[in-house]
């Protein structure tokens, strides 16, 4: 049996990480990574993974070369949260006739926030026998697949609340200027209205995948606008000090409303120095389930491994563009990936 074939787009800092955890998998190798960075481009792949090894994998701008020569499985995309960016890049790898799973924010439900560009890459993958799903830690299960999940033991659904709560000292430094952190409150208000901070992109996705697992049409379905958490004292980490009264994070709610009641609630808190942090999840209902994981599941570590994770049922999944809900349960792989994709080779002749 022969290795699974990747090909990174996008060797960032997310990209970097899942690179580094495939590196250490068994059945699994990087044949070609595309980024357009220039610091990068031209660079040893493992060189600016620090990995201590070299694979003779040059980091190019150009994809399609990348892809005409890599003979890939599976391209593993982190580039953007949002489809318009992305739809480009994944459609000329789907063209390629080539698998994607990316960590597009909004590729985890793309159809809600981008109906027309879903239909035209769910329509590119039929007619070149590819796959693409979008996923990852948040979108992709805490605050949905998760949820859908926990579903499956009542008998009756009236509402849904989930809470994320971080405390993101114990994040990257990057994440942590995402959310506003060590700002006063008026340069995180302009940083918000100059669209420079976000919030988290996912949130209405996430609702809108829930919603269509348990066949609920909703009335509406939005996100609030973000808000600032302040520091009521003084919290660092190593590359950020936030004083009182400074913004030490960011806190955003999204609803799914049905007949002007709130029946899925979303709750996403980031901000350093939280208390506690945890996912929790509660569903009213019949029985009533009431689930927490504490500390909270780590983002990168756990967005790392749903893509990775991942890989084998985007593989053995029919061609087309696909969520969460559409897939087989999620769960770990063994070391040795191979013996997981046979079927989906053999399908395509490979």
């Amino acid at each position: 049996m022969r290795e699974v074939k990747v090909v990174l787009y996008g060797v960032g800092a997310v990209g970097s990480l899942i690179g580094k955890f495939l590196l250490g998998k068994q059945g699994v190798s990087i044949d070609g990574a595309i980024d357009i960075a220039e610091d990068k481009v031209g660079r040893d792949l493992c060189e600016l993974l620090n990995s201590g090894r070299r694979l003779g994998v040059k980091i190019s701008a150009d994809a399609d070369s990348v892809l005409s020569e890599a003979e890939a499985d599976i391209v593993v995309h982190t580039t953007s949260s949002f489809l318009r960016d992305t739809f480009p890049q994944i459609a000329s790898v789907v063209k390629h006739g080539v698998d994607v799973i990316s960590t597009c924010e909004e590729l985890s439900h793309p159809y809600f926030s981008q109906h027309e560009l879903a239909q035209k890459l769910d329509r590119l993958c039929k007619e070149h026998g590819a796959t693409v799903l979008g996923t990852g830690i948040n979108p992709g299960f805490l605050m949905d697949t998760l949820v859908l999940t926990l579903t499956a033991v009542c008998q009756r659904i009236d509402r849904i609340e989930a809470v994320r709560v971080m405390d993101a000292a114990t994040r990257r430094s990057p994440f942590q200027k995402k959310i506003g952190a060590g700002l006063s409150v008026e340069a995180f208000r302009q940083k918000i209205e100059a669209g420079l901070i976000s919030g988290h992109v996912g949130l209405e996705q996430s609702i809108a995948l829930i919603a269509d697992g348990l066949r609920w049409d909703l009335d509406e379905i939005a996100a609030s606008s973000v808000k600032p958490v302040i520091a009521e004292r003084t919290v660092e980490s190593a590359s950020v000090k936030v004083r009182a009264g400074e913004v030490a994070g960011l806190r955003q709610k999204a609803t799914g409303v049905f007949e002007s009641k709130e029946v899925i609630v979303l709750d996403f808190q980031a901000y350093l120095g939280a208390q506690e942090e945890y996912d929790a999840i509660t569903i009213e209902g019949v029985p009533n389930v009431n689930q927490k994981i504490q500390p909270c599941v780590h983002g990168d570590k756990g967005t790392v491994a749903m893509i990775v994770n991942s890989i084998p049922k985007v593989i053995n999944a029919p061609a087309g563009l696909f969520t969460m809900k559409d897939l087989p349960v999620p769960s770990g792989t063994p070391r040795d990936m191979r013996r997981y994709v046979e079927k989906r080779r053999r399908l395509r002749g490979r």
